[in-house]
């Protein structure tokens, strides 16, 4: 996709929309964003081998200008983004800031409503529950590894919104490493930083 013809709307306008997709559906219009640190995926207790999907914003909840921050970042490339919508909660739907090369063959076929554009796709999902997690035991089992690739591995961190706010971009793996570093350092010798 070249950037040059791509024309991002505000993400005022661009929820908008998505509520207007989410209605269409059928689907609750009330959102709660959530990301990669929110997504808790366990064993499935029905079927052996496979994984059932769920969220928790109990233990590292974003902060109120996260998906602000991570629609601006992703808004500076020019892959597609993806508003994702996983499931329904007592909030209701629980979504997913997505964005890579990878959703820019994603049709219509496959659930995506394209508005080219923009560059964005509109994924409102199937109606059903997701779970949400708000146990401490059940979040540290959650699955880590070892599963299958899926649409929702091209979200936002919170710790690169974390580096946002901090440091006003994202850092460089080198800078990551340094920081957890220096951060270790502080901790043996007593100096909080």
């Amino acid at each position: 996709m070249n950037n040059k013809s791509i024309n991002r709307p505000s993400l005022i306008e661009a929820l908008a929309v998505w509520q207007e997709c989410l209605a269409r559906h059928g689907l609750p219009t009330q959102t709660l964003w959530i990301f990669t640190e929110n997504i808790c995926i366990e064993p499935s207790r029905v079927t052996p081998g496979s994984f059932r999907l769920g969220f928790q914003t109990k233990f590292t909840p974003p902060s109120d200008d996260a998906l602000e921050i991570a629609y601006d970042l992703f808004g500076e490339t020019d892959a597609r983004m993806v508003f994702y919508r996983l499931g329904s909660c007592a909030r209701g739907s629980v979504c997913i800031l997505l964005c890579d090369n990878w959703f820019e063959e994603k049709n219509a076929h496959e659930g995506f409503e394209r508005h080219d554009p923009w560059g964005i796709s509109f994924y409102p999902g199937h109606p059903g529950e997701v779970d949400e997690v708000t146990e401490l035991p059940r979040w540290l089992k959650r699955v880590k590894n070892d599963r299958a690739f899926h649409d929702f591995d091209f979200a936002m961190s919170l710790a690169t919104i974390d580096e946002v706010k901090i440091h006003g971009r994202p850092l460089l793996p080198y800078e990551r490493f340094a920081e957890s570093m220096l951060n270790r350092l502080r901790r043996v010798l007593g100096n909080p930083g």
